[in-house]
């Protein structure tokens, strides 16, 4: 009997090993290959809150002529000057190279700054850059998939595998330059995790931009965002791209509002009525949380590279500009991609370096900074509760908070346009905005092509 009770211990241990031995060749990289590093600066104080938020998106390869993280750094004052108080950098990680299309989200290493890009230091002194001018930055991040010579790669069960035991592209896309993280593999989450604090505590960073958001589950968002919410001295911001409404019940603060970028296209561009912007932003909204918001923009990386920029989808300077007031203002977060604010018309792209002529339309980069400023300064039109009246080609509308109002009226029209003033609005007395003119409404009043009108009270 007692040696039959060793012999049954010894294979016990046996088996054991063998498990540990095996666990160790399909997970080679647990969460301790994170690379340690010290707490980078003092965690920013000032984080806006989300309602407060003016976010500006940088696209690293076109920021500069070297395409460096030093380009951005140096135009930190620019940025500032249109009242931004956020600002989102694109991916900052090496690109793979096997299998290749030169993307920045083809992630080899998440926890390194790539070197077309500059160096960790580079980044702390943009952070840190942007933190004495009180601007918070946040991240581009990569959960859904990584390059095919990622280093996880010697993981294979950290990756989605179709019948034959291969790893694959992401299902339903064209994304062939990048493998599909498995996200029921824990260990592959708890590194995810890791990398993500790594980014706050090593770059001081103030939270992240999620890439393809709805693609990734939604008890992994809980859980990444419930663990970096715990992080001592830490208020971290939290854009999804995509448009699920479970993205807010996991803690994101905001994501994309697609819909509402294509009815702006509809309206401008195929002379829908106006009202169906009320429309879909009401559709919008009725899924978002009190306190969530949508991120409106006339543009972003994809749209500028893929599609086209505002100049063209918009009708010129003054359809860009009339789309930008109406995305700023109706309700959400504005959103500016650099490159907009001086009216790029040709295409930006993202896979490579086409460095924007900053000295273009410094008219329009004045009217950007007029519209984004007085948003900034504006407790009615951040908090202020929407009044929408009619008006199939001037998109018309109060916002009201306490004392405060904000009216803005906006030609979406390529051509002269005479406004029937609502009753509401009829003899009523207000203050341009930008011009300082008292202006009674009567029963009608002209606008001329794309032009606007922001009046308060």
């Amino acid at each position: 009997m007692k040696l039959r009770k060793i012999e049954d211990l010894f294979l016990t241990m046996l088996i054991f090993c063998a498990a540990i031995f095996f666990v160790s060749c399909e997970d080679k990289n647990n969460p301790a290959t994170v690379p340690p590093g010290a707490e980078s600066g003092t965690p920013f104080a000032n984080v806006p809150s989300t309602e407060n938020i003016i976010m500006y998106e940088v696209n690293i390869r076109a920021f500069s002529a070297e395409g460096k993280l030093r380009g951005v750094n140096a135009r930190l004052d620019a940025i500032k000057a249109l009242g931004v108080n956020v600002v989102w950098v694109m991916p900052v990680y090496p690109v793979g190279k096997l299998r290749s299309v030169n993307s920045p989200y083809c992630i080899s290493d998440f926890t390194s700054v790539g070197s077309e890009y500059g160096t960790i230091t580079d980044l702390r002194e943009l952070v840190e850059g942007a933190h004495k001018r009180d601007m918070a930055v946040i991240l581009d991040w990569v959960t859904n998939h990584t390059s095919w010579d990622n280093k996880w790669m010697d993981s294979s069960n950290w990756y989605t595998k179709d019948g034959n035991g291969n790893i694959i592209s992401p299902p339903g896309t064209n994304w062939a330059d990048v493998a599909e993280l498995n996200y029921d593999n824990r260990n592959m989450r708890r590194a995810m995790i890791d990398a993500m604090k790594w980014w706050v505590t090593n770059a001081n960073i103030d939270g992240f931009r999620c890439d393809a958001a709805d693609y990734v589950p939604n008890d992994f968002w809980l859980e990444a965002l419930s663990e970096l919410n715990a992080l001592e001295g830490r208020k971290l911001i939290f854009l999804a791209e995509g448009a699920r409404s479970d993205h807010f019940s996991a803690g994101f603060q905001m994501n994309f509002s697609w819909d509402f970028y294509g009815t702006m296209k509809n309206v401008f561009r195929n002379n829908y009525s106006s009202a169906n912007l009320f429309i879909t932003h009401n559709q919008e909204y009725s899924k978002v949380p009190a306190g969530k918001r949508k991120l409106r923009f006339t543009t972003n990386h994809d749209e500028s590279a893929w599609d086209a920029t505002p100049m063209t989808i918009f009708n010129g300077k003054k359809g860009a500009l009339a789309a930008a007031v109406i995305a700023a203002y109706l309700g959400g977060v504005p959103l500016v991609y650099g490159s907009q604010e001086v009216g790029v018309t040709e295409k930006v792209p993202f896979f490579s370096n086409a460095p924007i002529n900053w000295s273009l339309n410094p008219d329009m980069l004045a009217e950007y900074k007029r519209i984004l400023n007085f948003y900034n300064s504006s407790d009615a039109l951040k908090k202020g509760m929407l009044e929408p009246f009619p008006g199939s080609e001037v998109n018309c509308f109060r916002k009201m908070y306490d004392s405060l109002q904000v009216l803005t009226m906006v030609n979406t029209r390529n051509y002269n346009v005479t406004y029937s003033v609502p009753p509401a609005l009829t003899n009523t007395t207000w203050t341009n905005v930008f011009t300082g003119e008292v202006i009674t409404f009567t029963d009608t009043i002209r606008l001329s092509e794309y032009a606007y009108l922001i009046m308060k009270k």
